[in-house]
């Protein structure tokens, strides 16, 4: 059976600047630092489900406009 891989590439950014908000904008509203912002946005981390929720209420998003993950199957 082959090993699956997920791989997760965010939308915040597009979002955020649909909203013209800046990062530290952002993590003051929803209780993060602006380098976690950063690094979402970077795909360097990987949020909470907590954070991805309250990310998305605040961009009017949905978590899966926000968040896309793909399925990469390994050989």
């Amino acid at each position: 059976m082959a090993s699956k891989k997920y791989s997760m590439d965010t939308q915040i950014h597009v979002w955020r600047a649909k909203k013209r908000m800046t990062q530290q904008q952002l993590a003051d509203l929803v209780g993060a630092s602006r380098q976690t912002i950063m690094q979402l946005e970077n795909n360097k981390y990987n949020p909470s489900l907590m954070l991805a929720y309250t990310i998305a209420e605040v961009l009017d998003a949905e978590i899966d406009d926000l968040f896309i993950f793909t399925k990469q199957v390994g050989e």
